[in-house]
């Protein structure tokens, strides 16, 4: 039984940090907004220390912030923060892809191309905005993986969730799916050309464009 206890209670944290990370990424928690622990754990109906947690994991993923006598509350958008998230993006993501290329297989690519066209399907469907992040990440992990750099690809999966609610915001409001379909299917083409130079360079263009995009969006937002 103490085996047990636990993996539940490790099960009901992660619950609780899906359905806040959730609303911190959809907008239906504002920047700002005061995250009340007391009124999360009668909202979920689970006590206090799953909401604790999970309020823990999610501030080392950017999306919450603990302040002295304040207690929690959602992160403000950030122009210095999409910076230099999205420079740590490119700079390592770039070297993890130049490190990948000549290793990827055919597995690698078939996989690759089912998830991109999932992705493609998700974006034409109003409905499917939490996926969006998710499968973007899972297609470049398909590209990644092959680099043997587990560590850094464990930091690209936290830059990416930290990035995550900038992505969707550019996404949404910019008309950015059509280049990003573009450029993710571009890409997809360069590495089974193992073409290193164009892929990386292509894939840095990519990242900080968008970075562009959605820090004139956040100015935009703070006035």
């Amino acid at each position: 039984m103490s085996q047990i206890t636990p993996i539940i209670h490790k099960t009901r944290t992660q619950a609780v940090v899906e359905v806040l990370r959730e609303q911190l990424l959809s907008g239906y928690i504002k920047a700002g907004e005061p995250l009340r622990q007391s009124a999360i754990a009668a909202q979920l109906n689970v006590s206090r220390i799953p909401v604790r947690e999970a309020l823990v994991q999610l501030e080392a993923e950017g999306l919450v912030k603990f302040e002295a006598h304040k207690g929690a509350t959602a992160t403000m958008l950030s122009v210095e923060q999409v910076t230099e998230l999205f420079e740590l993006r490119a700079m390592i993501e770039s070297d993890l892809l130049a490190k990948a290329i000549p290793n990827l297989q055919d597995d690698d690519f078939e996989r690759a191309d089912k998830v991109l066209a999932k992705l493609e399907s998700a974006f034409k469907q109003e409905d499917s905005v939490a996926t969006w992040s998710e499968l973007n990440i899972q297609f470049h992990t398909c590209l990644y993986e092959a680099a043997n750099r587990p560590h850094t690809l464990d930091v690209v999966h936290g830059l990416n969730n930290n990035c995550d609610r900038y992505i969707r915001l550019q996404l949404l409001l910019t008309g950015g799916i059509p280049t990003a379909e573009r450029e993710h299917r571009e890409l997809f083409e360069l590495c089974k050309r193992k073409d290193i130079d164009s892929a990386t360079q292509l894939l840095q263009r990519h990242i900080l464009h968008a970075a562009e995009a959605i820090k004139a969006l956040v100015v935009q937002h703070l006035k």
